[in-house]
């Protein structure tokens, strides 16, 4: 259980994802940026201190070269409801949110979505590769490469040491 899944690819970069509108999103847009990526919902205990800090970050930090890239998933207790646009709207409506909110994703399972296959592959966590909880997240430095995993329990504005080292700012 939660044994890493050997993947090809070497960066993030090498990935395309979906919109909220089902369009794809090649992650080669972000190359050159510092990316904190999260497994987002809506109805989480998590849900209010997460989107709160994520947006709080990404305010600071944008200009200086940091994306966030939120994928609402409904794999934990079904605590992202509806569909993607709704995860979309509820995010940039309720907390703000300017950053990415991407289609919904699985990010355990045999249809986990390949962008979290290569995510686990290179940072397993407390329950081995497996996903434990929404807001888990993944910071990946500007080449594409995961530099560290957090649980669900770390804060967004915890890491913000790890993001300005990342950045190149520490």
């Amino acid at each position: 259980m939660g044994a890493a899944e050997s993947v090809s690819e070497n960066s993030i970069h090498e990935f395309s994802v979906k919109d909220p509108k089902g369009r794809d999103v090649n992650l080669t847009t972000y190359k050159g940026k510092v990316l904190l990526v999260v497994n987002v919902a809506s109805k989480c205990g998590f849900t209010n201190s997460n989107y709160t800090q994520l947006t709080e970050l990404y305010g600071r930090y944008k200009a200086k070269g940091l994306e966030i890239l939120a994928f609402p998933c409904n794999q934990f207790l079904k605590q992202q409801p509806g569909n993607s646009l709704e995860a979309e709207q509820f995010a940039c409506t309720r907390y703000k949110a300017e950053y990415p909110i991407f289609g919904k994703v699985r990010v355990n399972g045999p249809n986990t979505a390949p962008v979290y296959k290569f995510l686990k592959a290179n940072k397993s966590g407390f329950l081995g590769s497996r996903i434990k909880w929404n807001f888990t997240k993944f910071l990946v430095d500007k080449e594409g490469k995961v530099l560290k995993r957090y649980g669900p329990t770390t804060s967004p504005l915890s890491i913000e040491k790890d993001i300005k080292r990342a950045l190149g700012e520490a």
